[in-house]
């Protein structure tokens, strides 16, 4: 299967990146999606429960990140593994772009599976996967705009000028009052 799109999502791209990467935000948006652990910031595991036609099945499955180009784009691979339903695996290249209204996500898929998933026919499977893709992105979007990226605390001049002052006072005191203390 193969599957290729684009979306305009209304933030900024540091944002879609930081939501691409989130994985709370990806349970989220994923459809039947039950559980996802980040095990380093490149690997990810995932149970997730989907229906194709009379099928519904629990996937476990592992995913890796390679190619990264942040905040631009990065592939993402994986395998999952239905029991008797079957199993899934591939990838797809993701790119972002900043545009007038956004950003610009952009992605290739390509993907096989097997087992029983696979006798129910490549229409009911594409239509499932363009229908979850859809459901993905419209609260993929949602999310996306409201990250809040942590910027990084800029302390003002005057509380910095003040802890100094502070500081060296402390310092100073030290050794007037160990030289006190020897005099004695």
């Amino acid at each position: 299967m193969k599957m290729s799109g684009e979306e305009i999502i209304t933030a900024p791209i540091e944002n879609v990146w930081a939501a691409l990467n989130d994985p709370k935000i990806l349970q989220a948006c994923i459809p039947g999606c039950e559980t996802i652990k980040q095990n380093s910031p490149t690997d990810f595991e995932a149970r997730v429960v989907i229906k194709l036609g009379p099928i519904k099945a629990g996937f476990n499955g592992k995913v890796k990140l390679s190619n990264l180009n942040a905040p631009h784009g990065y592939r993402i691979s994986g395998k999952g593994e239905g029991g008797i339903a079957g199993f899934a695996e591939g990838g797809a290249d993701v790119r972002l772009e900043t545009v007038a209204e956004g950003t610009k996500l952009s992605y290739d898929v390509d993907a096989q599976i097997g087992g029983k998933m696979a006798m129910l026919g490549s229409r009911l499977i594409d239509s499932t996967a363009q229908q979850m893709a859809g459901q993905f992105f419209e609260k993929f979007a949602r999310l996306a705009a409201d990250v809040k990226i942590a910027k990084p605390k800029v302390a003002k001049k005057a509380a910095v000028k003040k802890a100094a002052k502070k500081a060296v006072k402390k310092v100073a005191k030290k050794p007037a009052k160990k030289a006190a203390k020897k005099k004695s």
